[in-house]
């Protein structure tokens, strides 16, 4: 298979789907690659937020905070369906930073750029209030702030959808073998899903793989060493909910770092996260005992009724490929995002951009700089466009969720209430493709598995690039906390059944 592009981008987590969709918007033909599945590494395994990362103050990180505060407000606006504002309390710990401190660094936060939909911080009191109610007694208050929550798996997946639907070739499953420069273009050699090799051109490549994107460049050839890359593992763990009300915690630590309890899929509490230097392979990673004793010990600091071991249903660990600024913290270490620009020899007009660090919030700010810089090279003179652009399934009425969810509850009466909730969530003004002509829940196909019916798996592979149990169950969708084996099973075999129809009908 041949084929060639303006523009090859090499990793299909958040970085490179927003690249490939704020180029596809510019008129530019674009090929997206994943050598496993959208957000299968480091962007579906983040704390889920978009924040402006309040402990970023602490080391100065002024521009990344600003940007991504603006980011906030423009993403909300996007998909309001899989980002929605939460509220953070933070306890005021006696041994720890003052209250003057928290204060300041909130009234910055509250600040440094406008807010249109979130209000601002304040002041709390613990007694007798609901936020009150997990922590020990001696927090007696602290203060309120406002972030917003993402499903960060499903945010990849609709600036895919996005991208090929203004013309980008989007292929998982599809590693990138080689890269080989020429004068006016490079020629990649491509691994497909069934193994055969696959080879394409492309004026210009974004080197987007992540914890992978050093060995990119070693594949490119350049002749020289690559950037630093400084690897560094964020773990988290999953517990029973913790608490009755919507809020999230963050909770401060002697050793200065912070951790998160939040609200997750309705039954259970969010924990993390960890920042441990890694020197292993990105794709292997897991969360060391050490890490969940960590967190258990940081959270019990707070909480009237400790956690243990026995209390962790699920942990998760992710591998956030950071520049290297030479700190020796690995919790200190930049998050903001770095390009190297490499145009070849003078005269060439084929340039590789390889990005390094970043965080999900200012993805697509990230997107619209590297567009920028790879514009002049590509002859492209495009505008900015994504600043006001809906994400797939974001459409709604004033980007009001909640009037949509209502009006989703009169048009599918018949659809059990937290089944609805979850495909509204997930999906938006899409769940109309989902539901279809279907009147009752024996119009949606057979039940595979416990609330996933056959009408969303035929739409997940039509549209979403799934082929795999695990893809449903912890990127699309997190119904795989609580699955059992003979469930997760049955998943499997509704594939491999749909694998061997695909290959009788061609």
């Amino acid at each position: 298979m041949t084929g060639t592009y303006d523009l090859l981008v090499v990793g299909g987590g958040i970085n490179g789907a927003g690249i490939a969709r704020d180029a596809a918007g510019r008129g530019l033909s674009v090929l997206l690659v994943e050598q496993r599945d959208l957000a299968s590494a480091t962007s579906s395994s983040s704390t889920k937020l978009i924040h402006g990362g309040l402990r970023y103050l602490e080391h100065y990180e002024f521009r990344l905070v600003r940007e991504a505060l603006q980011e906030r407000e423009v993403l909300l606006a996007a998909a309001p369906h899989i980002i929605w504002p939460l509220t953070f309390v933070l306890p005021h710990h006696r041994g720890l930073r003052p209250k003057w401190m928290l204060r300041a660094g909130l009234f910055l936060y509250d600040h440094l750029a406008k807010r249109k939909r979130l209000p601002g911080s304040r002041a709390v009191s613990f007694n007798g209030t609901p936020e009150g109610q997990p922590l020990k007694s001696d927090f007696e208050g602290g203060f309120s702030y406002s972030d917003c929550w993402v499903d960060d798996a499903r945010l990849v997946v609709l600036n895919a959808q996005d991208a090929k639907a203004r013309g980008a070739d989007i292929r998982t499953r599809t590693r990138c073998a080689s890269l080989v420069r020429h004068h006016d273009h490079w020629n990649a050699e491509l691994i497909g899903p069934d193994g055969a090799p696959q080879s394409v051109s492309a004026k210009s490549v974004v080197n987007a793989a992540g914890p992978w994107v050093t060995e990119m460049v070693e594949n490119a050839g350049l002749g020289k060493k690559a950037a630093g890359l400084r690897l560094v593992k964020g773990s988290h763990i999953v517990v029973p909910r913790i608490h009755d009300h919507d809020h999230c915690y963050i909770f401060q630590n002697g050793d200065g770092r912070i951790a998160f309890a939040i609200p997750y899929q309705q039954d259970y509490t969010l924990i993390g996260t960890t920042d441990v230097a890694y020197n292993g392979d990105p794709a292997q990673v897991k969360i060391s005992d050490q890490e969940i004793d960590y967190l258990l010990d940081l959270v019990n600091g707070y909480l009237a009724k400790p956690l243990g071991r026995k209390n962790v249903v699920w942990d998760y660990s992710g591998v956030r490929p950071l520049y290297d600024d030479k700190n020796d913290n690995a919790s200190a270490v930049t998050r903001d995002y770095v390009f190297d620009l490499d145009t070849g020899d003078t005269g060439s007009s084929s340039p590789i951009l390889s990005i390094y660090g970043g965080k999900i919030t200012t993805y697509r700010k990230l997107a619209e700089h590297a567009m920028q810089k790879l514009a002049p090279v590509l002859g492209n003179d495009a505008k900015d466009w994504t600043a006001n652009a809906i994400l797939p399934g974001g459409d709604m009425p004033d980007g009001d969720f909640d009037a949509f969810l209502a009006k989703a509850k009169a048009t599918y009466d018949w659809l059990p209430r937290a089944l609805l909730y979850r495909l509204v969530r997930s999906y938006g003004t899409a769940i109309s493709k989902i539901i279809g002509t279907a009147t009752s829940l024996g119009d949606l196909g057979p039940e595979v598995a416990p609330n996933l019916y056959e009408a969303e798996l035929h739409y997940l592979m039509a549209n979403e690039w799934v082929c795999r149990a695990e893809d449903v169950l912890w990127r699309r969708t997190k119904l795989g906390l609580g699955m059992q084996p003979d469930q997760v099973d049955a998943i499997e075999k509704w594939f491999a059944a749909q694998t061997r129809l695909d290959r009788a009908a061609q």
